[in-house]
């Protein structure tokens, strides 16, 4: 029989809860730093999300000093490429160049996200690339790679272009012994991959301690899956994610 192609090809909602509201780029920024913070990928004070607004070169970043979840839409800097604060009070960490140097050589990705969540950071340490066990991972098929060099802190442009290099036009990379950048065109993707990845990395790892092997999904099941989560459920995640956001924490629009 003819399996459906899946995402909007298969089913489009009628209409959507929405967030119920208009936001600012800064806002929408801030909201994610918090949901991820919130659901566990923030690592204390590490990481960055790096935001390049469409038809800009400049970026939109969180601040080095505040936590992801503290961060409120006017803490947000905007820096050049070369990571000069233009706009914001605060500063940003040499950290930068993961992100500009990606930005660089991707034009595809206008959002970049980096942290060292817990289950991430452990296969990363292992050097193992998670499965896809559960069918919510379809979305990272033919995503995913490994960087297997540790080259300490990537505190250089050249640094970040061989991260860049290595990471070619994969949407996610596990890095050795540090933790996973994310890349992805929008803002919702890139939280809602990011989300994901750290949730698929648990899988993994929780199954490899039943020390039983998982069983497979049929390749042809993949792509239908894949573009169900990411043509409709991403901006769905995010819309619920931003509404509970806000109604916990309304600071995070000041």
């Amino acid at each position: 029989m003819n399996r459906p192609r899946g995402g909007a090809a298969a089913w489009t909602p009628r209409v959507l809860p929405g967030i119920g509201r208009d936001l600012t780029p800064h806002q929408q920024l801030a909201i994610a730093l918090r949901h991820l913070d919130d659901v566990g990928f923030c690592e204390n004070l590490t990481g960055h999300i790096t935001w390049q607004l469409p038809g800009e070169d400049n970026l939109l970043v969180n601040p080095w000093g505040l936590w992801w979840g503290e961060t409120k839409a006017s803490d947000i800097l905007t820096i050049t490429d070369n990571g000069e604060v233009v706009d914001g009070k605060w500063d940003v960490t040499p950290a930068f160049h993961i992100h500009t140097e990606l930005h660089r050589a991707r034009p595809d990705a206008r959002v970049v996200v980096h942290n060292h969540p817990m289950y991430t950071t452990i296969l990363a340490g292992l050097g193992v690339l998670p499965e896809i066990i559960h069918q919510n991972s379809a979305m990272f098929a033919d995503e995913l790679v490994f960087v297997n060099e540790y080259e300490g802190e990537v505190d250089s442009a050249e640094l970040g272009a061989s991260i860049a290099r290595r990471m070619g036009d994969a949407s996610v990379a596990l890095l050795a012994s540090h933790g996973v950048i994310v890349a992805a065109p929008t803002i919702e993707e890139a939280t809602y991959k990011s989300v994901m990845f750290e949730r698929m990395c648990e899988i993994h790892y929780r199954t490899m301690l039943t020390g039983r092997t998982p069983i497979p999904i049929a390749p042809e099941h993949l792509k239908p899956m894949k573009a169900s989560l990411l043509e409709r459920a991403a901006e769905v995640y995010w819309h619920g994610a931003a509404r509970q956001l806000i109604a916990a924490e309304p600071d995070v629009l000041d």
